[in-house]
């Protein structure tokens, strides 16, 4: 890869040389575009005026950029740090440092049963819980409301009869600023959906179309693959696998 003249490249080590305030510290005296990157995590950074330009790619195997917005310096502040802190830590490692909270039930792993949708492979955020049955129109409107970093956890009793989501909900979920969107179901639209910045997991998936009626519960407790699941928890995916935790952690 070439870099042009005035660009600044930061190698984020292993022994963490570099802290979240030097970066940011850099990032606001040179003005100018950035690429972070620690192992498979790639930040482009642009910085225009008062407002920063960002995307980032958390793959090994393809570099095209998948996440952009235009968010003000200090929510790019904020979110840098959280994404410099989910690339120091993946699921496995917090199982490992947190044998507590497993043995007390505070930290629960769903079963391995879900497949990998959308580009972003690594999300979290507080949880959103929906009971549904082969029925959709309850998932489309609360991906028509603001998601404000949140996860939508939908058991929709696994069934393997119908797709629950589609790709213009997932768009709009995209757009509207969801984390990520977990369905004990079936979805439809996968090529759609592996091309939208967010993270998706589900059964199967199924070219059929859901019901309309809008029948379902909004922020119950839900059990799907093996654990019960509250409205207000906390999760955390990555390649590893899914995991839930009563509060939100410190990574």
């Amino acid at each position: 890869m070439s870099y042009s003249k005035g660009q600044v490249v930061l190698m984020l080590s292993s022994d963490n040389r570099h802290s979240n305030s030097d970066i940011l510290s850099i990032l606001y005296r040179k003005k100018t575009k950035i690429l972070l990157r620690r192992h498979v995590v790639l930040q482009w950074l642009f910085l225009r005026g008062k407002k920063l330009y960002y995307s980032l790619q958390r793959s090994t195997s393809d570099p095209d950029l998948f996440f952009s917005s235009s968010p003000t310096f200090k929510q790019v502040s904020k979110n840098l740090l959280h994404l410099h802190q989910m690339a120091l830590v993946t699921t496995a490692e917090v199982c490992d440092a947190n044998p507590q909270l497993i043995v007390s039930g505070e930290l629960r792993a769903l079963q391995p049963i879900f497949k990998i949708y959308g580009r972003r492979q690594v999300f979290s955020g507080p949880v959103v819980t929906l009971k549904v049955f082969e029925d959709n129109v309850l998932v489309r409107e609360f991906l028509e409301e603001k998601g404000n970093g949140r996860v939508l956890v939908v058991d929709g009793g696994g069934s393997l009869r119908c797709a629950i989501l589609g790709g213009n909900p997932v768009v709009q979920a995209q757009n509207n600023g969801w984390a990520g969107i977990v369905v004990n179901g079936c979805v439809r639209d996968v090529d759609e959906i592996n091309g939208c910045d967010i993270g998706v997991r589900a059964l199967a998936s199924h070219p059929m179309k859901a019901n309309k009626k809008g029948i379902g519960e909004k922020h119950v407790p839900i059990t799907i693959a093996g654990t019960r699941i509250c409205d207000g928890e906390w999760l955390y995916a990555d390649t590893d696998g899914i995991l839930i935790s009563k509060m939100e952690l410190c990574v």
